[in-house]
């Protein structure tokens, strides 16, 4: 049988957001990394039950020069820290740099299925954004979004299901994997 996998944006689903102006952006530094309440003991309950856990998360502050690959390097190891993520899957392009990696697109997806012999259709994709949304329904996932009420337009495709915080997503795909066992 192949393995199941929950991939998880990083910036608000693994950690908080820095929300200005209605807009979500990633902590400036590992200072500010704060993990949402219940967060790693969904993700352990998660990896218990047999899922993989890959994060999939656009950085591209990298390409922009408003961050550094030692910034995001360093808030993933204080990740791992205190959560009990397989891999992490980056994209470091900026929108116009045509990548197939970028979310919406689905190729961090389709990379870490295939690294970690994945079955996408059992899988699941928990995101912040319409993107994340969009990668997880084009990769033949199911989709979780967790609406935190952005002021951003909403992309093309709906989500399987929303909720309003990480813990309820991955609580809700822990009771939905249950039943596909």
């Amino acid at each position: 049988m192949s393995r199941r996998a929950v991939f998880l944006d990083r910036d608000g689903v693994l950690n908080r957001a820095v929300v200005v102006d209605g807009r979500p952006h990633p902590p400036a530094s590992v200072d500010e990394v704060e993990i949402p309440p219940g967060v790693a003991e969904a993700l352990q309950r998660l990896k218990d039950a047999g899922f993989v856990l890959i994060v999939v998360s656009n950085q591209p502050d990298v390409a922009r020069g408003t961050t550094t690959l030692d910034v995001v390097e360093g808030i993933n190891s204080r990740l791992l820290e205190h959560l009990p993520v397989d891999r992490f899957v980056m994209c470091f392009h900026d929108s116009g740099d045509n990548c197939d990696c970028r979310k919406p697109r689905p190729g961090m997806l389709l990379a870490g299925a295939e690294e970690s012999g994945v079955e996408l259709a059992s899988s699941y994709m928990v995101g912040d954004r319409w993107r994340d949304v969009e990668a997880g329904n084009r990769a033949g996932c199911t989709t979780v979004f967790v609406d935190y009420g952005y002021s951003e337009v909403p992309g093309r495709g709906a989500a399987s299901h929303s909720c309003t915080s990480p813990a309820d997503a991955l609580n809700w795909i822990l009771a939905m994997g249950a039943k596909d066992v």
